[in-house]
């Protein structure tokens, strides 16, 4: 049971990964989020890993709310993991953080997130910035495919090639 919540883990990241490359198959949409970064205060890099990471956990709580096993885990909806991105707080996202991971610049990114999220003020903000940005990427993905609904399986798919960690 364990190895099925570590691979249910592995394709929430490879999800989050590949998002933000097939998001910017419009290059504006990533001079836009470029800039909003920057205006955050944000370097640019951990920015981008910051949203990936985002929505690997939301996709992660999706997938544990429905008890999905690796196999199920590619029929989520994309408009479901958006939903969990933009609709929960911080602290829920991070509640459903694997007590391990396989890459430290995950863990890194989850630990990072959690800092901000209970360190308030501005931080906390931050945090919630980053979790819309994320929804939005999710969303404008999803509203781009002529398929409906566009499912996590969808997305793997189509980033074949586009994912530089393979």
């Amino acid at each position: 049971m364990n190895a099925d919540r570590d691979e249910v883990w592995r394709r929430c990241v490879r999800l989050g990964r590949v998002l933000l490359p097939l998001v910017d198959r419009e290059p504006w949409r990533r001079e836009r989020r470029h800039e909003t970064l920057r205006a955050w205060g944000v370097d640019t890099g951990t920015g981008e890993g910051l949203i990936g990471i985002c929505a690997a956990l939301a996709a992660h709580t999706v997938a544990k709310d429905a008890s999905a096993s690796p196999e199920e885990f590619g029929a989520l909806t994309v408009t479901a993991v958006a939903g969990a991105a933009g609709g929960s707080q911080d602290f829920e996202l991070l509640a459903g953080a694997p007590d391990r991971f396989d890459d430290e610049r995950d863990e890194r990114a989850v630990m990072l997130l959690r800092v901000c999220s209970y360190a308030g003020d501005r931080h906390a903000l931050l945090a919630f910035r980053l979790a819309q940005e994320t929804r939005r990427a999710l969303t404008v993905l999803a509203a781009r495919s002529p398929q409906r609904p566009l499912t996590c399986q969808d997305v793997l798919r189509m980033a074949v090639g586009t994912d530089p960690a393979g």
